[in-house]
């Protein structure tokens, strides 16, 4: 069996649960100006911060959420 015959590989979906109880960037403060470094892991621009993590301000403690490509979110078990 060849390998490609086995292995497929879809770049046009982009989907990762992400366990993180961080709902804000980290600030790295290398020079005169700031470099934020995203926490939450919803970003489109890693490792920087886009400002995704607002999307998760009225998120529960203790809870599990899914986000889709387009930020809508699914809270999971």
């Amino acid at each position: 069996m060849a390998l490609d015959n086995f292995f497929i590989l879809d770049l046009t979906i982009s989907m990762r649960k992400i366990i993180s109880s961080d709902q804000g960037p980290l600030e790295i403060k290398p020079q005169d100006k700031s470099v934020w470094i995203c926490m939450c892991g919803l970003t489109r621009n890693q490792p920087y911060c886009d400002g995704s993590h607002k999307m998760t301000r009225d998120e529960a403690a203790g809870k599990t959420y899914l986000y889709d490509e387009d930020g809508h979110r699914q809270e999971i078990d």
